[in-house]
């Protein structure tokens, strides 16, 4: 089904990520459910150059000892679009399933990387320490799992909180998170009915500042510092901080549950072209397209640094999510921890490859009918990873 085909019957988040359906929902969102815009702001969209290069023959090396093509990898893994930026020239651009350059895709936890560069931006205003307690900005999270946690253990997904995220198991507190905020039906009348009732509810199960353990729910606590410490609802703070200093080409859009809270860790909605200026002003920097300073160059440094325990804590993880030897900053991934390689990555099939060495930007977005597919997780990554070097080779 093309997304620009009506899916014949009516999509709700009862069956929104149906196989048959989810390629339309993710390009769809805003027609699902609740959302509000985050404005491009009225100035000039950063051109993005082009230089094609026919990467699709190039030969790719897979962990399981086979070699498949960049066409090949493109079309078995639900892709809805790609684009690899060389030195802010776009190298490589292609839609599929009836998404086009002005589509806005959903990111699922790519967003996370969105709602830290947001939290930096406040950092270098002074309105946010990332050593401060949370609840120093949200008191309603005095007497949850995070009292005593900082600003720092959210970003770096080190609070001591019990978030167990097993998207499949309907008892899991991911799909306890998702009932709050409405993108799957609540089954009891009584559980949380929005983002922020539903927080406070976490409890601690172990020391803040230990192992590195996946949890969306520090991201949507993330969000709601940001919020209480700038006074400012998410998608017009996003805007002003991001968005409209980025130069992108459309505004980008977040789901909101039913009090007009934004779904944090997951509900960002944005363009192909626009995701890739936003990788490009990561490689710089934090300097945009257009020249502007989003976030200070420190906050940038300090994800590719990470820190000092990164890669013991990351090793210490019960799941390395398919990159041994990685490390977790800030809401991006490593690769190899203390590399030049930085990863946005999110559920279904979304990837933001970041090569700082070679000034490569890879943006994939897809929509796999499972939340994790190993092979096409890594998959995708190896591809970026071969053309980063055949481009740094300039073979």
């Amino acid at each position: 089904m093309h997304a620009a085909d009506r899916p014949p019957v009516p999509v709700t988040f009862e069956n929104w990520q149906a196989p048959e359906l989810i390629r339309w929902s993710f390009q769809h969102l805003d027609e699902v459910g609740p959302a509000a815009d985050i404005s491009r702001g009225g100035g000039p969209a950063a051109e993005l150059e082009r230089s094609p290069r026919d990467l699709t023959g190039l030969d790719v090396a897979l962990d399981d000892g086979s070699t498949r093509t960049v066409a090949d990898i493109v079309g078995s893994s639900d892709t809805n679009g790609w684009m690899v930026l060389h030195r802010n020239r776009v190298v490589a651009e292609e839609y599929a399933g009836g998404m086009t350059p002005a589509t806005r895709h959903l990111l699922m936890s790519v967003s996370k990387s969105l709602v830290s560069t947001v939290t930096g931006a406040l950092v270098g205003r002074g309105l946010v320490d990332p050593e401060a307690p949370v609840a120093a900005y949200v008191p309603e999270l005095t007497d949850s799992g995070y009292a005593g946690a900082t600003v720092r253990h959210l970003l770096d997904m080190r609070s001591g909180v019990v978030f167990r995220e097993d998207y499949l198991d309907p008892d899991s507190d991911v799909r306890h998170l998702d009932e709050a905020v409405g993108w799957v039906p609540r089954r009891s009348a009584d559980s949380p009915a929005s983002l922020k009732a539903f927080l406070p509810t976490l409890r601690q199960d172990r020391p803040h500042g230990g192992r590195f353990e996946y949890r969306s729910a520090e991201t949507d606590v993330l969000g709601w510092v940001c919020e209480a410490a700038a006074g400012e609802r998410f998608p017009r703070l996003a805007s002003d901080l991001l968005w409209s200093r980025l130069g992108a080409e459309h505004d980008a859009f977040i789901a909101v549950d039913s009090e007009g809270t934004g779904m944090f860790d997951g509900g960002i909605c944005t363009t192909l072209g626009d995701l890739a200026r936003f990788g490009a002003m990561i490689l710089a920097d934090g300097t945009s397209l257009t020249g502007e300073q989003v976030v200070p160059a420190q906050w940038v440094a300090d994800i590719f640094t990470g820190a000092p325990d990164a890669a013991e804590a990351f090793a210490a993880a019960a799941d390395a999510h398919g990159l041994p030897g990685g490390a977790y900053r800030s809401k991006f991934w490593f690769p190899k921890a203390g590399g030049d390689v930085a990863l946005c990555l999110g559920i279904h099939g979304q990837l933001v490859y970041l090569d700082r060495a070679n000034d490569v930007v890879g943006v994939k977005l897809s929509s796999w009918p499972a939340p994790l597919e190993r092979w096409k997780h890594l998959a995708s990554l190896r591809m970026f990873e071969a053309i980063s070097a055949h481009l740094a080779d300039g073979t």
